[in-house]
């Protein structure tokens, strides 16, 4: 018997600042490339998250994934981290720049191991999408989502 496979997204928000900056390249060259980003000061913004998991509808329950389970995990593992904190100060950014196209790959990273720590294998995280500003959002589908690369 097939079962029946839906898609749920929920969404969380927390508010966080960064300053876009290389630092092997010079003050000039970080200047041109990310502009008022670069901001020695940083800025902020409201960022927007949104993940979306699939799986089959169990029969018992109605649901994809218990959601009192993913909110308390996404308050714990991402809202608590990363609200009102500078992205650049976080170990996850220690090596990487604090764009949010890396802030949706980290995101990503953290919501892949909610999908490990439930039991439900057929629990698949398909899209976490994170909106920056009203103009900037991003989206990433995993390693063989849209947009792959081979």
């Amino acid at each position: 018997m097939s079962r029946v496979i839906a898609h749920l997204s929920r969404r969380y928000s927390f508010s966080a600042s960064h300053r876009l900056h290389v630092d092997a390249l010079s003050e000039e060259e970080n200047r041109a490339i990310f502009g008022k980003c670069n901001n020695p000061f940083g800025h902020g913004h409201g960022y927007g998250v949104q993940v979306t998991l699939s799986g089959p509808v169990d029969p018992a329950t109605g649901m994809v994934a218990n959601l009192a389970d993913l909110d308390r995990f996404a308050r714990q593992e991402v809202v608590e981290r990363f609200d009102h904190k500078n992205l650049n100060t976080l170990e996850a950014f220690r090596d990487r720049v604090t764009t949010t196209e890396n802030l949706c790959l980290e995101i990503w990273s953290i919501f892949s191991q909610f999908i490990e720590s439930v039991d439900h294998p057929q629990l698949k995280l398909e899209r976490v999408h994170v909106e920056e500003t009203g103009n900037n959002s991003f989206d990433y589908f995993g390693e063989s989502g849209p947009g792959r690369q081979d």
